[in-house]
C-alpha cells in the first residue's frame, strides 16, 4: 500500500492535474532579496536582514505573517495574497524539516496570481512526502518532513485499528482530513511494530469513500504510472503496485520503468486519460466505425438537373464492357484509399479526407451507377 494521488485528492480536496513546477536556477540570497522586493513589496534592507537571519534563501513563517498583515493594511492585496499563499504551502504540502522556514524559490509559484492555479499541487504534496519517507528508512535520519497531517490522516482512513483517533461529522465545505482528531497514546514503537505485523487484509479499508460530500471527484490522472516531479525531485508513482486501493484485483506488477529525466514532464502532460496511443487507429482498422461509408460524403459530380449529366461526368460513361484487369486494379486501389481514410481519421472538412474520398469514389464508380 501507499499514498496515492487519489488519497491526496480525497483528503486535501486539491486537484491532482496541472503542470510540474520548475523554479529559476540557483535561487540564492541575492535572487531571494530581489524577488521579495519585486513581488512582496518589502524594503530592501528588511529583506537583507531576513535572509541573513535565516542563513540562506528562505523566509520564516513569522516574517511572512508580518508581511501579510502589513500589506493588507496598506491595501496592497496582491502582495498580501502572495505572502499568504507562500505561508500556506510552506506549512502544508511542501513543508520541510525545519517547520519554521520556506524556501524562497517557492515564491515564484505565485508571481502571476492569475495563472498560479495551473501548478500540480497534488503531485507536489506527494513528491515531497515520498522523498522524505524514502529518507526516513535510513538509520541516520532522525527527522522527517513533508505534510505529515496528510500521512497521519491517510493512516486513519486505511487502518482503523492501528491507533486511537476520533472521527467527527464530515463538513462538506472542508477537506475530509479535518474530520479526524488524534488522541494521545502512551504506546511505544515496539507496540506499533507488533500491530503492523499482525495486520490482515481484512483489517484494512482499501477504498475509502472519498467522494462522500467531497469537493473534488476522482480524476483519471490518479492512475498515471511513471515519474512525478516537483522542482528537481523526481519520484516513481506506480499505482499498478497498489491497484487494489482503486477497487481492482491486484496482479503481479511489471518491472518499474527506468527514469528518463527529459521524458518526465512529457509523459505527465501527454498521459492518455481515455485510451493509450494507437488504440483509435487499431479500433478504426478492425471495426465498422461509421454508419455511412466515407464515399457517401462525396455527392458525385455536379451538373444541371434539367440538362442531365455532361459527356465527361461519371454517369455518362458506359460500363457495358466485360470485366478486365482494370477492375481488379481499381478494387485494389479503392481498398488502399479506404485504409488511408481509416488511418487518417480526419473530419468532414479535412482537405486530405475530401481528396481521398473523391479518389475512392472514382475507383468505385462502377458500384454507384
Amino acid at each position: 500500500m501507499t499514498i496515492t494521488l487519489d488519497d491526496v485528492r480525497g483528503l486535501l480536496s486539491i486537484p491532482c492535474s496541472g503542470e510540474f513546477f520548475t523554479p529559476p536556477a540557483n535561487v540564492n540570497e541575492d535572487l531571494a532579496i530581489a524577488a521579495d522586493v519585486e513581488l512582496l513589496g518589502v524594503a530592501y534592507d528588511k529583506d537583507v536582514t531576513e535572509t541573513r537571519t535565516n542563513r540562506g534563501a528562505s523566509y520564516s513563517f513569522e516574517w511572512l505573517k508580518e508581511v501579510f498583515f502589513k500589506k493588507l493594511h496598506e491595501g496592497r492585496y496582491d502582495c498580501a495574497a502572495m505572502a499568504y499563499l507562500l505561508h500556506l504551502v510552506g506549512r502544508t504540502i511542501i513543508a520541510d524539516k525545519s517547520f519554521t522556514l520556506v524556501s524562497a524559490k517557492y515564491l515564484f509559484l505565485f508571481q502571476d496570481l492569475d495563472t498560479c492555479g495551473k501548478w500540480a499541487r497534488g503531485p507536489a504534496a506527494l513528491v515531497v512526502l515520498y522523498d522524505y519517507l524514502k529518507d526516513s528508512t535510513l538509520y541516520a535520519i532522525k527527522q522527517i518532513g513533508g505534510y505529515l497531517s496528510l500521512f497521519q490522516t491517510w493512516i486513519y482512513e486505511h487502518f482503523p485499528n492501528i491507533c486511537k483517533r476520533d472521527m467527527d461529522e464530515l463538513i462538506s465545505s472542508m477537506p475530509r482530513m479535518f474530520r479526524w482528531t488524534a488522541e494521545q497514546t502512551s504506546e511505544n514503537v515496539a507496540y506499533y511494530r507488533a500491530k503492523l505485523d499482525a495486520l490482515r487484509d481484512t483489517d484494512i479499508i482499501w477504498t475509502p469513500n472519498y467522494d462522500e460530500n467531497s469537493m473534488t471527484r476522482f480524476q483519471s490522472v490518479s492512475l498515471f504510472t511513471g515519474y512525478i516531479r516537483w522542482c528537481s525531485t523526481m519520484v516513481p508513482y506506480l499505482p499498478e503496485r497498489c491497484i487494489r486501493q482503486f477497487g481492482y484485483t491486484q496482479h503481479i506488477p511489471p518491472t518499474p520503468p527506468m527514469l528518463v529525466v527529459r521524458d518526465v514532464d512529457i509523459e505527465w502532460t501527454a498521459y492518455p486519460h481515455e485510451c493509450v496511443e494507437g488504440y483509435i487507429q487499431w479500433y478504426y482498422r478492425i471495426s465498422h466505425h461509421r454508419m455511412i461509408p466515407y464515399v457517401a460524403a462525396y455527392a458525385g459530380p455536379s451538373y444541371d438537373a434539367d440538362a442531365g449529366p455532361g459527356p465527361d461526368s461519371d454517369a455518362g460513361h458506359s460500363h457495358d464492357a466485360g470485366p478486365d484487369t482494370r477492375c481488379t486494379r481499381c478494387h485494389t486501389i479503392g481498398g488502399l484509399i479506404q485504409q488511408s481514410l481509416d488511418l487518417h481519421m480526419g473530419g468532414p472538412e479535412d482537405q486530405m479526407c475530401i481528396l481521398l474520398e473523391r479518389a475512392l469514389h472514382i475507383s468505385r464508380r462502377r458500384d454507384y451507377q
